[in-house]
């Protein structure tokens, strides 16, 4: 349950108060979900019904899934994650078995090591909730900052994830959209 002052301080509202200043009636509507530390690109809907539509083809509409991942530890290179997930009933993820849990994979590029960390792109096959901190956890290599999956260093003062890039098909006109936005220079190593 939230009190008042994070209610205020959420992309929701900081969306819907700036379409109501422009249009009084216009609402917004969420169409999915980023982990609330976690910076980039997310999309919302001004239409109840593309809203709808979206989400029932989620998987179908959306071909690009794109973050970049500070996370702890040295070695990395190039690789594929494919794990099975399912969620505790105090909602931590975990990997599971294949019969226990829902298919989650990704994709993996060193980018460069900084430290004792490496920043790493991120592609996203499947959408799974926490699928990016629980599986690199798993291979002991956590986001900086995610306490909750085994972090011990934090050293954006955030979750060094950050959603860089977003493409879906639109799905009554069927025209791709893309969009990109750039890493924060932090997960450089600059400020």
């Amino acid at each position: 349950m939230s009190d008042g002052k994070e209610k205020e301080k959420t992309a929701y509202h900081y969306v819907s108060e700036y379409l109501k200043k422009q249009y009084r009636k216009q609402k917004v509507f969420i169409v999915h979900r980023l982990d609330r530390e976690t910076s980039g690109v997310l999309m919302f809907c001004k239409n109840e019904k593309i809203r709808d539509l979206l989400q029932k083809d989620w998987n179908k509409i959306v071909y690009l899934r794109g973050y970049m991942a500070l996370v702890e530890g040295k070695g990395l290179k190039n690789g594929t994650l494919k794990n099975y997930l399912a969620e505790s009933r105090s909602q931590q993820v975990y990997v599971t078995s294949k019969e226990k849990g829902k298919l989650a994979i990704t994709h993996y590029k060193a980018i460069k090591e900084i430290k004792n960390q490496t920043l790493l792109e991120i592609q996203l096959d499947t959408g799974r909730k926490n699928q990016i901190r629980v599986q690199l956890s798993n291979i002991h290599h956590p986001i900086v900052g995610d306490k909750k999956y085994g972090a011990t260093t934090n050293p954006l003062r955030r979750l060094g994830l950050h959603a860089h890039a977003f493409g879906f098909i639109h799905p009554v006109t069927k025209k791709k959209y893309e969009f990109k936005v750039d890493c924060p220079k932090e997960f450089y190593g600059k400020k």
